[in-house]
């Protein structure tokens, strides 16, 4: 009784739910998705994307499945997909325009092809096929049923500047001849060129803004600044204004102006940090204090991450009642900086404020150019930076400079790209910033510097560097800190840009490789290799598909010994698969012979199969950069020549 109960009751609910009987499809997996569809994929302009569902039905049936592509103009394209293995269907597009793309899938049941299909496999064993035939003259023009479309999906489609490119970042202030003559917006001019003569994309700029003298702190980030002590370009606002100003002594509108078209004429672009909090100076402080919040005791509250305290950095209280007028008023410093000609910002802290605010801000400039690129410093728990890329960040930094092993480097980036991660997280390893001078890079080794650069810049397609302090190889700290000594976020600096000991011609290297072979332009090809020799660290990529794309399409296979003080060896046994039918022939007697050219040093070897030999002395070489190429039977007699 209770069974039969149950039956009429779905039964009825069914009837309730369906006018006409129920489809019989169903689309049990999309791909390219985040989150069931929540939040959009990324890709970069002129991707092949390859477009797949899983659509399934009873029976012996034959279905029909086609893409619907709308661009961001919304003209919209047909695709039919084909069908794989098993019920899996899919159609690439290459999607070559910038901003949001949306799809859709249709699948239908296609009565004439089933038809067609079982009179084929009757007439091929000799059995009679009238009924059949008869049936699929009555379908006349409905040879379909069952049709059922999948949920909306999205596509974000940006500039290659998003996914692949070199950060450069140094403090305005500090390109001046000596720390007696700060540097200005001018002298940064002369520093884009050493920037551009090292292959970098970007340069990023500090805040710009004047500075706070309120608890202004002093050198070495002491509580208490002397007189002349010039305080950090985190503590933004002053007399002289906010967030839409420019720093006194840095210069003028004019001056930033010129900044930027420099830049371009160098082809390099101006990135602006974006700092979201004020100095007790600043004029919304006075003007808005209800964007605030009010302690007890009638005070401000400063930031504090216990027991760091920030007398001088007012954060802004988003749960408060007036927020979205400061929603609007964050939103215009942003779009104020982009009329300026800026296209890229540095977001600081993101982690702090709420995700929908980023979601909303991030959409409302988009919609105005979609080409504008947002980082992510956000070196926060891992759920929390991939949260902050959902909804929208472009690209975001991460804790790479605490990955110090082999283990420790392949375990976080898959930590990163595993599941549908890949699909919307943008990694960007920076191998310092200001605030991060690692135990590691403490130790002074120019070899440590050298491992650093080469696995930051061959591991993640955009990656960054705080300079000049890196290429010199500044390794001095606080005590008990990973806080540079004399640090340039609290005083003026000036630097020996041609100090023999730079690394500046390894980095213009390293940028130079980066440009010529396209493995290293993105990230979604790599693949970690195993060493029988646990300090020895080794990936690969391959090129992306990408319409005209221009640069060497090799394979890259990246060797680096993290012991930056001993010599170590060992097997690397490359999975062949990664590089696909290229190297992977079970046929060839002892493997497949293929040269591996070190891109570092000219060097060349032949090796054969997965399993090769290395040695890296730290002393000498602490990494190779292989480009891999196929030894065919031609080649190996010219070598035996």
């Amino acid at each position: 009784m209770t069974q039969q109960a149950t039956s009429s009751v779905d039964l009825a609910r069914l009837e309730t739910e369906y006018r006409y009987r129920p489809e019989r499809l169903a689309i049990t997996k999309i791909s390219p998705s985040v989150s069931d569809g929540a939040y959009p994929t990324k890709r970069v302009v002129n991707d092949i994307v390859e477009f797949a569902v899983i659509v399934v039905c009873d029976g012996a049936v034959e279905i029909g499945v086609q893409l619907r592509l709308s661009d961001p103009s919304g003209n919209e394209q047909t695709v039919p997909m084909n069908r794989q293995a098993g019920y899996r269907f899919s159609a690439e597009v290459a999607l070559t325009e910038l901003g949001s793309y949306t799809w859709v899938v249709d699948a239908w049941i296609d009565r004439a092809a089933t038809l067609r299909s079982k009179i084929g496999r009757k007439r091929a064993v000799g059995q009679p096929t009238e009924n059949e035939e008869e049936e699929l003259r009555r379908l006349g023009d409905h040879p379909c049923s069952d049709r059922i479309t999948s949920r909306i999906e999205h596509v974000v489609v940006d500039r290659l500047l998003a996914s692949f490119s070199g950060w450069y970042e140094f403090f305005p202030r500090s390109t001046g001849p000596s720390p007696e003559q700060p540097g200005t917006l001018r002298t940064c001019i002369d520093r884009l060129d050493y920037a551009a003569s090292m292959g970098f994309d970007i340069v990023y700029l500090p805040p710009i803004h004047p500075i706070g003298r309120s608890h202004r702190k002093g050198i070495n980030n002491a509580v208490e600044a002397n007189p002349g002590d010039v305080g950090s370009p985190w503590a933004i606002g002053s007399s002289d204004g906010g967030h839409t100003s420019i720093h006194p002594d840095l210069g003028t509108f004019e001056d930033f102006d010129l900044l930027v078209a420099s830049a371009r004429d160098r082809g390099l672009e101006i990135a602006l940090d974006i700092a979201f909090q004020c100095s007790p100076d600043h004029p919304w402080v006075s003007e808005h204090p209800e964007w605030f919040s009010i302690r007890p005791d009638g005070s401000i509250g400063y930031a504090e991450n216990p027991p760091k305290q920030y007398q001088d950095i007012l954060p802004f209280d988003f749960d408060c009642t007036e927020w979205r007028a400061l929603w609007t008023a964050l939103a215009d410093v942003v779009r104020f900086w982009h009329r300026r000609g800026v296209r890229v910002f540095r977001i600081d802290n993101p982690h702090t404020k709420p995700f929908p605010f980023w979601e909303w801000l991030i959409a409302d400039l988009k919609a105005d150019d979609p080409g504008i690129v947002f980082l992510a410093e956000a070196f926060a728990h891992p759920d929390v930076m991939l949260q902050l890329s959902r909804v929208g960040f472009s690209v975001a930094y991460t804790h790479f400079p605490w990955q110090h092993s082999p283990y420790d480097l392949e375990h976080y980036s898959e930590l990163l790209a595993g599941g549908d991660r890949s699909e919307f997280f943008r990694a960007s390893s920076w191998v310092n910033t200001p605030d991060i001078l690692t135990e590691e890079l403490q130790q002074g080794l120019r070899q440590t510097f050298e491992a650093r650069l080469v696995l930051a810049a061959t591991m993640s397609a955009s990656y960054g560097v705080y300079g000049p302090v890196f290429e010199l190889q500044v390794a001095d700290a606080i005590q008990g800190s990973e806080e540079y000594l004399n640090g340039e976020k609290y005083e003026v600096r000036a630097w020996d840009l041609d100090d023999e000991r730079s690394l500046r011609h390894l980095m213009q290297r390293v940028n130079e490789i980066r440009r010529e072979h396209l493995a290293l332009q993105h990230d979604r090809s790599l693949v970690f290799h195993h060493c029988d020799n646990s300090r020895i660290v080794a990936f690969s990529k391959t090129a992306p598909r990408r319409v005209g794309a221009i640069g060497d399409p090799s394979p890259i296979l990246v060797v680096v010994n993290t012991d930056h003080h001993n010599t170590q060896d060992g097997y690397v046994r490359l999975d062949l698969r990664a590089f696909g039918a290229e190297l992977l022939d079970e046929s060839a007697p002892g493997g497949v012979a293929y040269e591996v050219h070190d891109l570092l040093t000219g060097q060349r070897f032949t090796w054969h199969g997965a399993d090769n030999y290395v040695r890296l002395d730290p002393w000498l070489q602490s990494a190779h950069v292989f480009a891999l190429r196929r030894l065919h039977t031609s080649d190996q007699q010219m070598e035996l020549a």
